[in-house]
């Protein structure tokens, strides 16, 4: 049994008047891949947005409960969000390099957050992540190269390498491959499988098959309730409420 690294009670998020999310109860392990599954629009991304409080940035937004990493309430006045970001990286749906070299992009999070005390140091949180995201091999010729001018699938796993670079302990995924071509998002799951020996990974997916791929628990989320979570072979196997047992076998969705 891994570690607890989230534990979420009695979550609600509103959108102006709109209830997002309907008091989500979840504990999530360290080392262990979580997928958040559901329909488009049930709350998951909006649910994994408030693991590092990216929810904050949007006016109308209100989030209440308790989120707790490693026990420590994630959303108490003395928190900096941003320091939150560094431990809780977060990897997004379109690859979004900065206008800037790979090995600056990587480097970005580590000079901002005081992580290297030189340039040796620096370049070597970047060698390191770039080799944890399996992209340092295609790049390390041209890492003074824009980050844009690389393929889709390079620019996502530049993505996470410049989310692993200040040595986050969780690592979120918003339907990191939903612009991927099949092979790059091979490259990614099979990331995600070496990640994990590491992270706590959390990932929102709209396909089912990619969760039953990489992860070892599922969270299923419907109208913004969630609606089952357990072992991911369990839920797709044998899950135990009738809106799941629906949405696997595509009834709704």
């Amino acid at each position: 049994m891994n570690d607890i690294k989230f534990s979420a009670s009695g979550v609600q998020v509103f959108y102006g008047d709109t209830h997002a999310i309907k008091d989500v109860n979840v504990d999530i392990e360290d080392k262990t891949v979580t997928a958040f599954i559901g329909p488009s629009g049930c709350g998951k991304s909006t649910f994994l947005r408030c693991l590092n409080r990216m929810n904050d940035t949007i006016e109308v937004c209100r989030v209440s409960g308790d989120i707790r990493l490693d026990g420590e309430d994630i959303y108490h006045k003395d928190v900096d969000p941003v320091q939150l970001r560094a431990k809780v990286g977060m990897v997004f749906q379109k690859p979004n390099p900065f206008p800037k070299s790979i090995y600056d992009n990587v480097a970005y999070g580590p000079r901002i957050h005081g992580l290297a005390r030189n340039r040796t140091e620096l370049d070597e949180i970047v060698e390191n992540s770039l080799r944890r995201a399996a992209i340092w091999d295609e790049v390390k010729d041209r890492l003074a190269a824009p980050g844009t001018g690389l393929s889709g699938g390079q620019q996502q796993r530049l993505c996470i390498a410049r989310a692993i670079a200040t040595s986050p302990e969780v690592l979120l995924m918003d339907e990191p491959c939903s612009a991927l071509d099949p092979i790059a998002t091979s490259q990614v799951e099979d990331l995600m499988d070496e990640l994990r020996q590491r992270y706590s990974v959390v990932i929102v997916t709209h396909s089912m098959q990619q969760a039953a791929r990489v992860s070892q628990k599922t969270a299923f989320f419907h109208l913004g309730n969630l609606v089952e979570f357990g072992e991911t072979g369990h839920i797709f196997t044998n899950p135990e409420d009738p809106r799941t047992e629906s949405y696997i076998s595509g009834r709704i969705g």
